[in-house]
């Protein structure tokens, strides 16, 4: 079986897994896909949007009715938590519509959320319009950075093409989180 007919049969379950697991990396490979029109832009773009919302809804309930599982335990455990919390207080609405793009923050955040009073309803609400914004925004990187690529080098084969796609979304990665660790300590000297 092709690297092309997997794509084209569970390309859509993975980016929608991939989004709500582990997110941008997941969006941006499915804009690269629709570039290489193995799948639709608006079928990839919808499933990220689908997996952001439901990974987010997952996290918030499980910190709305799951308070005592290890998982969301470890997770109220980490340092992002002061942090997370500050940032909630003083800008509840804001947060919630704009935790998925700050760097550290998209796991623990629906779990935090879920521990408030913050009503359902309105989580839903504007996780649903965040995660469609989100979608849109990391899928069209992808499908713009496939194009880019096709410009710069050619028609290349798939598997070349998607090599070079998780190389730089590894090294936006890295560069994330080396930013996100000296963030820190920029702010204690």
């Amino acid at each position: 079986m092709s690297i092309e007919t997997l794509i084209e049969n569970y390309g859509l379950l993975a980016i929608f897994l991939g989004a709500a697991f582990e997110g941008e990396t997941a969006a941006f490979l499915g804009g690269v896909v629709a570039h290489r029109d193995l799948l639709t832009y608006w079928s990839a773009s919808l499933a990220a949007t689908a997996g952001s919302f439901a990974g987010d809804q997952f996290w918030f309930f499980a910190g709305r009715y799951a308070a005592r599982w290890t998982l969301v335990r470890r997770l109220m455990e980490k340092p992002a938590l002061a942090r997370t919390t500050r940032l909630l207080e003083k800008y509840p609405t804001g947060f919630i519509l704009a935790f998925r793009f700050l760097v550290g923050l998209r796991t623990i955040s629906p779990v935090v959320i879920g521990t408030t009073r913050i009503p359902t309803g309105k989580f839903v609400l504007l996780n649903a319009l965040a995660a469609l914004v989100w979608g849109q925004l990391f899928t069209a990187l992808g499908y713009l950075f496939g194009h880019g690529i096709q410009q710069t080098l050619g028609h290349l084969p798939l598997h070349r093409h998607l090599l070079i796609a998780i190389v730089a979304a590894a090294v936006v990665a890295a560069a994330a989180y080396v930013f996100r660790k000296m963030r820190p300590s920029a702010g204690h000297s």
